[in-house]
């Protein structure tokens, strides 16, 4: 009997090894895959005139390692600390405007807005702004990005500029492979918006992280709410005019909505709090009801649409500062249901047995009682990307309870065997 609870052990023990390279291999498959990498590469420039003393600076490119076909990405430029050499009159922003030749796409070019900068200051910190750019439907293999001209200036003077060059000879570019990765923000519940007012020079590049909440019981000819919550990305923030123009204390939300007859929009109003010259406007941090009326049952599809702040007319019909979606097509969808209008059904009345009448037959009813087939989960759409859930099948996770199992299993063996030889 002991040579038998021996071999049983040994046995044992060498599955506990076996085990142990279970549960190594399963705690791999229980990692998350990395995130999409960035591809960056730096241009070598030379400065003259304007604002900043820089005679050679080198400004970075930065954009993901993989885009689809037809989709758009966003292309960072990082641009080093400036030395100041003529101090601003009054407290302003740095303004970039990058030229660019794109093969295989379009980039949406034009004055982008940068740190602030205050009238004692000697330099600016590094800083970045972002291009938008659109890959080209049909496009196979690259997109190629060729940076020209870099303009540097103070919003409040752009007259005065610094001009940076790259090297006329290079042919330098920065090329993004054509591949199946996402395009930095497909499915994106972060909405890049152009805003423009005061005045119609007065722009800037803002985005907000948009939050919503469907309705659960819309119903056709009765008024339904979309729950609507921004947050602003940090450096992104959209400030009130420095002089010249007060803005009330109202942002105005929109969502588009396809998908039904006559129903194409929802909007909401909030308050932003005190608005103070040159400083972040704030946004609510409540949700705010996006109200609109369904005169049709059906399926919509959501979208966030564009913001307004303030208001010439307590409608704000005619905003201070409108902001416009610049990446549509990469948004989150959301959808819900619009039902028709409930009504109550008038019972129909029994008839009158009369005497005559032929005698009812007799129905007899039976319960059949039926086991319900096993349902498979399913990954919400429209929501919060989860990953397979139970599509999938098991993970890494299995892996790691099997092979936890056959370790205590293995102790135990190794024990085992341990007193029957002491006892000889």
């Amino acid at each position: 009997m002991s040579q038998a609870w021996r071999r049983l052990a040994q046995k044992t023990s060498a599955v506990g090894l076996v085990s142990t390279f279970v549960i190594f291999a399963g705690s791999l498959l229980a990692l998350p895959a990395p995130a999409q990498a960035a591809a960056t590469k730096q241009f070598n420039y030379t400065c003259s005139s304007g604002p900043f003393s820089n005679t050679l600076i080198s400004v970075g490119l930065s954009a993901p390692d993989s885009v689809t076909a037809g989709q758009g990405f966003d292309l960072t430029v990082n641009i080093p600390s400036l030395t100041i050499a003529t101090h601003p009159t009054s407290a302003t922003t740095l303004q970039a405007n990058l030229d660019m030749t794109v093969t295989g796409g379009t980039a949406a070019t034009g004055v982008k807005t940068g740190p602030q900068i205050t009238t004692t200051q000697t330099s600016v910190t590094a800083s970045s702004v972002t291009y938008r750019i659109t890959v080209t439907a049909g496009t196979t293999t690259k997109v190629s990005v060729k940076p020209g001209d870099l303009k540097l200036a103070f919003a409040s003077n752009v007259s005065s500029v610094t001009t940076c060059r790259p090297p006329t000879s290079t042919t330098d570019v920065l090329d993004v492979p054509i591949g199946t990765g996402s395009g930095n923000g497909t499915n994106t519940d972060v909405v890049e918006y152009k805003c423009v007012g005061p005045a119609t020079t007065d722009t800037q590049d803002v985005e907000i992280k948009v939050e919503m909440t469907m309705p659960t019981s819309a119903r056709v000819g009765q008024q339904f709410a979309i729950k609507w919550k921004g947050t602003y990305t940090a450096g992104k923030e959209l400030k009130a005019p420095t002089t010249g123009q007060t803005i009330t204390a109202k942002v105005f939300a929109y969502a588009s909505l396809t998908g039904i007859s006559g129903l194409t929009s929802a909007t909401g109003e909030g308050s932003t709090g005190t608005i103070t010259a040159g400083q972040i406007v704030t946004l609510p941090t409540t949700q705010i009801d996006l109200k609109s009326t369904a005169n049709a049952a059906g399926t919509a599809t959501v979208k966030p649409a564009k913001v307004n702040f303030g208001s010439d007319t307590a409608t704000g019909n005619q905003p201070k500062i409108e902001c416009t979606v610049q990446n549509e097509s990469e948004l989150k969808t959301y959808t819900f249901a619009v039902g028709n209008a409930s009504t109550s059904p008038t019972p129909s009345p029994s008839p009158t047995p009369s005497n005559t009448s032929p005698r009812p037959t007799r129905t007899a009813t039976h319960t059949v009682t039926v086991t319900p087939t096993q349902k498979k989960s399913q990954t919400p759409k429209a929501g919060a990307d989860t990953g397979g859930g139970g599509e999938m099948g098991p993970d890494g996770r299995l892996f790691i309870v099997t092979g936890t199992a056959l370790i205590v299993a293995a102790a135990a063996g190794g024990l085992i065997m341990r007193r029957r030889t002491i006892r000889g």
